[in-house]
């Protein structure tokens, strides 16, 4: 239904392109009317009384029901016995009593129509899930993913606990312990040593750090050393298993190593040393899918790119000395821009491309696939704009430690993961979903 003043609008522009030469039926397509409509309106009035059929008067249908079968129909539903009963239920009960006032259909008219379609009885309506919270990380440092798996005993029914934080941006494993019980005070000692090794107190924005709803992660022991450190906790929705896929990607490839005990460790003392052997070969050795194929080291401390792009250089060269096999492009080692935990809309990363130059592997955002081809390197560069993104969740930054501002430092390092030549400080973050698992 098209407004009067929406009506004089299309008219004006329709009679102003008619003017200047055009016909009527193209101007009315690029008007997105028809040239019937244009027709009516002008027969009908419809240019000075506007559309009518608001106002029309639209008598009961014949077959509509009386206004005693309406209160029947109220005083049947109020009835003790129905009193919490829905019309699904009240229409076949009142059949077995060989009893029919009005279909389902019309108890639920009658009763919308007397506000009396609430929730009948005690039930509440159910809760709406929030939409996750989205993070992008274009840099170590942005946003850290946390969790905790079991690592089974040879003896059943005991367990031991593998605690684990990685890097969403370089996957690399930061920091790790296992224990024989699973505490929130493990958890909270965890951040406070990943937090030293990886140099949180010189980051001018702290890191996001993600986790599920585990009673774990959550406890008052752990939110309150995460607000003394300045680190932002994130969590996943209420029964909701898979916005946390990074870390639980990591404990699927841990366990699927041809080394990982398939009956379970006999001590405590050999569960953390199969995990400190899994913890240096995934960061030092494993080469990750999600990242183009280079170890989470490499990627962390900012030698991806250079990798890649010698591999970019060895495949053209092949190409060159060997055209007749390569009939498309070569394989595409461009650097993975931004990594996004729970993209909450497409349309959020793909702005925020437009808003965030990154470093490495943004200024450069891909190699072209064929010498001088400018058709390729605009459509490299496309798909680099639509990777790089920055969106974080609106959220303030703590700017220092503690309550007072002032710096505070931290005991010796336990058992850790190896920062090796990783980025160090100065890293910054933001929001989306790139890569898989490991």
């Amino acid at each position: 239904m098209t407004r009067l003043e929406d009506r004089q609008t299309l008219m004006d522009q329709v009679a102003e392109a008619r003017a200047s030469g055009a016909r009527q039926a193209p101007a009315c397509a690029l008007a997105g009317i028809d040239p019937r409509t244009i027709q009516r309106w002008r027969k009908n009035d419809g240019l000075t009384r506007g559309d009518r059929r608001p106002d029309a008067i639209r008598p009961p249908p014949s077959h509509a029901l009386t206004e005693a079968e309406r209160a029947r129909i109220v005083e049947v539903a109020n009835e003790p016995r129905f009193a919490e009963t829905p019309p699904a239920r009240i229409v076949p009960m009142l059949a077995d009593e060989n009893v029919y006032i009005a279909s389902e259909s019309s108890f639920h008219r009658v009763l919308r129509a007397h506000g009396q379609m609430t929730r009948r009885g005690r039930a509440r309506p159910p809760r709406r899930s929030r939409p996750p919270t989205t993070h992008v990380a274009i840099r170590p440092g942005d946003v850290w993913c946390w969790d905790v798996t079991f690592l089974p005993a040879t003896v059943q029914g005991r367990w031991f606990y593998l605690y684990l934080i990685l890097d969403l941006y370089s996957r690399k494993i930061v920091g790790f312990e296992v224990h024989d019980t699973d505490s929130a005070d493990h958890a909270a000692q965890l951040a406070r040593r990943t937090a030293l090794a990886e140099g949180v107190h010189a980051m001018p924005v702290r890191p996001v750090l993600h986790g599920d709803n585990g009673a774990t992660l959550k406890g008052t022991t752990v939110l309150a050393m995460l607000h003394w450190l300045g680190i932002e906790p994130s969590y996943s929705r209420p029964r909701v298993s898979d916005d946390n896929p990074y870390a639980e990607a990591v404990f699927r490839t841990a366990k699927y190593r041809p080394e990982f005990p398939v009956k379970g460790f006999a001590e405590l003392d050999a569960a953390q040393e199969w995990a400190a052997r899994f913890v240096h070969w995934y960061n030092d050795e494993h080469r990750h899918s999600g990242i183009k194929y280079v170890t989470p080291a490499q990627r962390h401390a900012g030698q991806d790119r250079a990798l890649l792009t010698a591999r970019h250089e060895l495949y053209q060269r092949a190409r060159q000395s060997n055209p007749q096999r390569w009939s498309r492009q070569t394989r595409n080692w461009t650097p993975v821009a931004a990594v996004t935990l729970n993209p909450e809309r497409d349309t959020l990363v793909h702005v925020a491309a437009w808003r965030n130059q990154l470093s490495g592997s943004a200024k450069a955002p891909a190699f072209p696939s064929r010498p001088d081809s400018a058709s390729a390197m605009a459509r490299n560069a496309g798909e680099a704009r639509s990777t790089a993104a920055r969106s974080h969740a609106q959220r303030p930054r703590r700017r220092e430690h503690g309550e007072d501002g002032a710096h505070r430092t931290f005991p010796e390092v336990s058992t850790m993961a190896h920062s090796g030549s990783a980025g160090g400080p100065g890293h910054r973050r933001a929001s989306g979903q790139t890569g898989g698992a490991g």
